[in-house]
């Protein structure tokens, strides 16, 4: 099994979750706070990869009606612990990347910090994110610029691994940018997410279906 195999593993993410803390605290995201005003009142929410559920918790106490994977058991039943004592709501599932059903149709897509896949798998991955949204929905990422590697805060620590504007903006081609943000912040996410980061936002909708057929 080869380092980068390991990354998006879940044994690797289980023993980064292992323990009684959380590895990146309990509060949401500074990202999805700034930016839930995106967000339809009560949508249907997908949060991918979501860990030990700070973010789709969040979500929830909102009024969202949020679904949440991730390949670790150990971080999902962290997450659904998380729920039980905030008195939300959220479908949580055991379940990686590669075997999730992204035929379902979310009004939102969100995915925080999930740059542990390869170049190849990320690729698919895109696509599989872009297949979830329909037409006039929303899909949101957070996560870190190529600069990251350098400031050691947090990541996979591989440029290749890390986000681009180009890139993603190639990546969801057709769809209409709301928001595009490259920025340094201070983040203190628990001991995961600690100190100077280099992040980026991109926040993008998918063309309603009467918009499409009218670009063509």
């Amino acid at each position: 099994m080869t380092a980068e195999t390991r990354m998006w593993g879940a044994d690797f993410w289980d023993s980064r979750y292992a323990g009684a803390g959380f590895r990146f605290g309990t509060d949401p995201s500074e990202f999805l706070i700034r930016n839930a005003h995106h967000l339809d009142a009560a949508s249907n929410v997908l949060c991918v990869a979501d860990g030990e559920g700070r973010n789709s918790v969040w979500l929830a106490g909102q009024g969202h009606r949020v679904t949440a994977f991730d390949a670790s058991g150990v971080a999902v039943n962290k997450a659904r612990g998380l729920a039980r004592e905030a008195g939300v709501t959220v479908a949580y599932r055991h379940c990686g990347i590669e075997e999730w059903d992204w035929s379902q149709p979310y009004d939102a897509v969100i995915a925080i910090f999930v740059q542990f896949a390869p170049p190849v798998l990320r690729d698919r991955f895109f696509g599989w994110m872009a297949q979830a949204v329909p037409p006039g929905g929303l899909l949101m990422l957070h996560g870190y610029a190529p600069r990251q590697v350098a400031y050691g805060t947090g990541g996979p620590g591989r440029q290749d691994h890390m986000y681009t504007e180009m890139m993603l903006r190639d990546a969801f081609a057709g769809f209409d940018v709301r928001h595009f943000a490259d920025y340094d912040a201070e983040l203190r996410e628990g001991s995961g997410h600690s100190g100077q980061s280099a992040l980026i936002d991109f926040i993008v909708r998918k063309p309603a279906a009467q918009e499409s057929a009218n670009r063509t």
